[in-house]
């Protein structure tokens, strides 16, 4: 029995701490987001507290922390064709705010994903990451985006 193969799109959505406003990395997002022809979405919390939107059956916690797996962008694009493949329906990808995930936020993920072993500003890691998905679905699609940026 082979793997089930899912003809949707898998949902991308970042989850982040802190209200980024008009600055150079909202512009930056804003840019890659535009796109992205996977269904995406960016879901902004205050730095403390707030409430995490509701969690649909078949979605994968992913947070983005320093500790976690060093990936490259083939490696993300992968995983995401994985994921999208065997079922999944969303993945959420977490952004803590300057002091980093809460800890019910890292008890909740399935996987730690880190841009190297920096720390890095969480309004840019925001705007990495969007950049690395897009870089992942054009990977996954054959777009020639990964080689040329």
């Amino acid at each position: 029995m082979g793997v089930r193969r899912r003809t949707g799109r898998l949902k991308l959505h970042i989850v982040a701490r802190g209200k980024i406003g008009r600055s150079p990395e909202a512009d930056l997002i804003a840019r890659y987001a535009k796109r992205l022809t996977w269904p995406f979405q960016i879901t902004e919390l205050p730095d403390i507290g707030g409430k995490h939107p509701p969690l649909a059956p078949g979605t994968r916690i992913v947070a983005m922390d320093e500790t976690g797996a060093h990936l490259s962008s083939l490696e993300l694009a992968q995983r995401l064709e994985k994921w999208r493949d065997t079922g999944t329906r969303e993945v959420r990808f977490l952004i803590g705010a300057a002091d980093g995930l809460t800890d019910e936020e890292r008890a909740a993920a399935d996987d730690f994903i880190a841009f190297g072993k920096a720390t890095w500003p969480h309004m840019l890691a925001r705007a990495m990451l969007v950049e690395q998905l897009y870089r992942a679905t054009s990977i996954i699609a054959g777009h020639p985006y990964h080689r040329e940026g």
